[in-house]
């Protein structure tokens, strides 16, 4: 940024560093004024990380088993939130999930949530 900077003010004062004529007037605010404009630009600019939510690959195998009892959650798998991205999500040979009593939940293999 600050070479961008320096280089957006050094070249247009090279030419007016003399006696300028209106041509090299003209041409130094047009080029400083493409040079801001440019490097405004430039910082309003999304990152690419912030622009794509990330994508995952998640992988559970064998998890093994679980219980949920009195209200709780069991799951076995993989649990993504839907606000967690985009990607592919794969269990394989999930453990029992059991869910004894009220309120209790239970799930194998992939469980998508909604949005968080």
């Amino acid at each position: 940024m600050a070479a961008a900077g320096v280089a957006i003010v050094s070249t247009p004062l090279i030419w007016l560093l003399g006696s300028p004529d209106t041509g090299e007037l003209v041409g130094a605010s047009i080029q400083g004024a493409t040079g801001i404009a440019a490097l405004v630009w430039a910082l309003l600019q999304p990152s690419p990380a912030a622009a794509a939510p990330p994508e995952l690959h998640d992988v559970a195998v064998d998890t093994g088993r679980s219980e949920a009892t009195g209200g709780g959650s069991a799951h076995t798998g993989v649990r993504r939130s839907g606000a967690m991205g985009t990607g592919s999500a794969r269990a394989q040979r999930t453990g029992d999930a059991t869910a004894r009593g009220s309120g209790s939940s239970a799930s194998t293999g992939v469980d998508h949530t909604g949005p968080a």
